[in-house]
């Protein structure tokens, strides 16, 4: 009962709430595969009209506009998306989303589904990414929410992970396709064998779950390669490319088709 309350609360929040009273727009980052040497997918990331930063933004939603921005901000993705990805192939995108403003799964992706419809953007290309930095009070629901998604032919993704709460247990819980390993467990991993042997161990778990792993937050060659040393092919950070607004970044030495870079957020 109390979640179908909030589901009512959610809907008419989404249709009647205020109205987001700021512009946003987002900036999309490469997700590269080492071993294809091919950007796999670009994430995308809130940003100001002017590349102000994703926090200036956030700071400014309210839980009056919650609903609105959640759903408002997957649209953008996937309308620039439309424009600036690729028509052929396979290039993903990955959109963050706030599993405590989805109270009806199968009601909250239709925004999305609509505008993935509009543009072109077919369903499997769509990678719909929440953290573990934020407690789940409803684990079933969320599972919900991960079960409406792959049902929809979405990839999901758990980001942030090693940092917050439960990670082994919400990995055990969601079984998403992917995870995000945090960038705190990334940071100087070439010259600590602590952080190789959690991170192996990540990836070797992972692995045997049939979940994909992106190590993100890679920042020098010396991470990356210790990396794919581990066995971790997709990556992603400012070693190779940082976010650009409202297009793509090329990156060095992987393949891809794209929008140059007009403005680094």
């Amino acid at each position: 009962m109390k979640t179908d309350a909030r589901a009512r609360h959610a809907c008419r929040a989404c249709r009647d709430g205020a109205e987001l009273d700021f512009a946003f727009t987002m900036a999309f980052q490469p997700i590269v595969d080492v071993a294809t040497a091919r950007v796999w997918g670009y994430e995308a990331l809130v940003r100001g009209p002017e590349g102000e930063s994703a926090g200036s933004i956030l700071s400014r939603v309210t839980e009056e506009t919650l609903y609105r921005f959640d759903q408002a901000a997957r649209v953008k993705a996937i309308e620039l998306a439309g424009r600036l990805f690729p028509r052929e192939g396979d290039t993903k995108l990955s959109i963050n989303f706030m599993p405590n403003a989805v109270y009806e799964p199968a009601a909250c992706i239709r925004a999305s589904l609509e505008a993935a419809r509009r543009v072109g953007f077919d369903n499997g290309r769509l990678n719909f990414e929440f953290t573990e930095n934020e407690r789940f009070d409803d684990t079933a629901h969320v599972r919900r929410i991960v079960e409406e998604y792959r049902r929809q032919g979405f990839l999901t993704a758990l980001d942030d992970f090693g940092a917050g709460y439960a990670g082994l247990g919400l990995l055990a819980n969601f079984r998403p396709d992917l995870i995000k390993i945090d960038m705190d467990l990334v940071r100087g991993i070439e010259a600590d064998a602590g952080r190789r042997t959690i991170v192996g161990g990540i990836n070797q778990i992972a692995r045997t779950l049939g979940v994909a792993v992106i190590a993100e937050g890679i920042e020098t060659a010396a991470e990356a390669e210790a990396l794919h040393g581990l066995g971790i092919d997709l990556m992603q950070g400012y070693h190779f490319a940082r976010p650009a607004l409202e297009a793509l970044p090329p990156v060095a030495g992987f393949a891809a088709d794209g929008a140059p870079v007009k403005r680094v957020a």
